[in-house]
């Protein structure tokens, strides 16, 4: 019996693609950016936790005299003010990005570990090979699941004109391409590896079959 069908290779490669895109989508800061060209945009860009402004105005200062300019960390504790606005930058749409993205992260560093188990070391031989394979397929269909709610949610409520100013002037980056590529990948992966453990449960059952007929046939003959 082969270590791993076509299907198999095949997602371990569409994998590798998922947990590169995943990875840098979560760690990039270019899911919103504003038009380069536009001189007097207060937006820069954003990702899930790093936030980039060219002069944005304090929401909470009336007389318009605190500006933030620069790139800083959502939780920075140490710009004045900053913590004052985290509700005007981290509004429940971002929350709820946040944390189904990071799912989809946790998800897919967890398969990470399974799917070099099922590439460097595990076989057909083994009596939880099957159940390896059906393991990554199901979380990667979360992670992708969870992705896929986090870009939605993102691409409905991300650009909108209550939120983000000149957001007529913004579009979404590759950030967050990155972030859509990564939560198709892993459904995709997903697929590839569920298939993978329909082919090599199918495949015991056949050997299994062979070695009972084969054992009757030698006792028949004997």
């Amino acid at each position: 019996m082969k270590r791993r069908t076509l299907a198999g290779n095949c997602g371990v490669g569409v994998f590798v693609i998922a947990l590169v895109a995943v990875v840098l989508a979560f760690g990039t800061h270019s899911w919103l950016v504003s038009d380069y060209r536009i001189t007097g945009a207060k937006l820069d860009k954003l990702g899930l936790w790093v936030h980039c402004f060219r002069s944005l105005p304090d929401v909470n200062d009336d007389s318009q005299r605190r500006f933030f300019v620069g790139c800083r960390w959502i939780y920075d504790p140490f710009t004045t003010g900053y913590d004052e606005i985290r509700g005007f930058l981290l509004p429940a749409f971002m929350i709820a990005t946040q944390f189904f993205f990071t799912l989809c992260l946790v998800g897919v560093l967890v398969s990470l570990i399974l799917v070099l188990l099922f590439f460097l070391c595990a076989g057909p031989d083994q009596k939880h090979f099957v159940l390896l394979i059906t393991v990554i397929g199901f979380i990667l269909l979360t992670s992708g699941v969870s992705g896929a709610i986090a870009v939605i949610v993102f691409a409905c409520f991300g650009n909108t004109h209550n939120w983000m100013p000149n957001h007529s002037n913004n579009w979404f980056g590759w950030s967050f391409g990155m972030a859509v590529v990564g939560s198709v990948m892993c459904i995709v992966a997903s697929t590839l590896f569920l298939t993978e453990s329909h082919v090599q449960r199918r495949k015991r059952e056949q050997f299994k079959e062979s070695q009972t007929r084969f054992e009757l046939e030698r006792e028949t003959k004997a």
